[in-house]
């Protein structure tokens, strides 16, 4: 199972992780819909804009590890990253529950980020013995300040959705029984201007730093890859395969 649905509905694409059982933790599979999904959104000029939401009580819990230690020469994950970076398509992001790793970085490439209150998100990197990557390491000093950033990958502490909007990650926050209905309406209120002016105006926006997180998603994506392979991260990997097991 691919575990990703999208539907098209009054010019707008919504995306849906459906993975619930496993708090919606990316495969190499769903990587490839995700990235298809946004690469079919940025060819079809009917579609003006693409939401992005999780099922169940998470929104994404980031990478399966199975899949990093099974595919650890995989690059769907490399190519989602690249296509979501480059979308061309205005991205309404909807984070219910739990946003780790991947499931943090990939909001810095969605133009509206909505959060229930209750949602957390972790950069949980340095702790697998891996890396920062969707150009994170370039583009959370820019917005927060060197320290700030340091902060949160270095640490990997868990954080608040209202910390995540301080930090200008999150737009807003609000319970968890209006995210959804937040989200679509202002999906609804994007895909009503002018589509061409729309996508003009993010291309615009994201100009100024797209060839410098071009170079730095590239250069995390080779050192992640190195990552993958040492010692390190994979003893980190299996340990943590271990104590799960010894808990069941």
């Amino acid at each position: 199972m691919h575990h990703i649905t999208s539907t098209l509905d009054k010019h707008i694409l919504r995306i849906q992780l459906t993975r619930p059982e496993k708090k919606n933790a990316l495969t190499p599979a769903m990587y490839d819909r995700l990235r298809e999904a946004i690469e079919r959104a940025d060819a079809d000029p009917d579609i003006r804009v693409i939401t992005l939401s999780g099922s169940g009580d998470s929104f994404c819990a980031g990478n399966d590890l199975n899949s990093f230690l099974s595919e650890p020469g995989s690059d769907s994950a490399a190519r989602f990253i690249h296509a979501i970076a480059a979308a061309q398509a205005p991205i309404v992001a909807a984070v219910n529950g739990v946003a780790v790793g991947v499931g943090v970085t990939m909001l810095l490439h969605c133009d509206l980020v909505y959060a229930a209150a209750d949602a957390k998100f972790n950069f949980a990197f340095i702790d697998l013995g891996l890396l920062p990557e969707a150009g994170s390491t370039y583009l959370l000093p820019r917005m927060l300040g060197y320290g700030r950033a340091a902060e949160l990958l270095m640490l990997g502490d868990s954080f608040s959705a209202e910390t995540a909007r301080d930090c200008g990650i999150v737009n807003a926050v609000v319970v968890a029984d209006e995210l959804e209905a937040l989200a679509w309406s202002k999906a609804r209120q994007l895909a009503a201007k002018p589509p061409q002016a729309l996508r003009q105006t993010k291309m615009l926006l994201r100009r100024g730093g797209r060839q410098a997180v071009e170079e730095t998603i590239r250069l995390e994506l080779e050192m992640i890859g190195e990552r993958l392979v040492s010692d390190e991260a994979r003893g980190i990997m299996q340990a943590f395969f271990e104590r799960r097991a010894q808990k069941r």
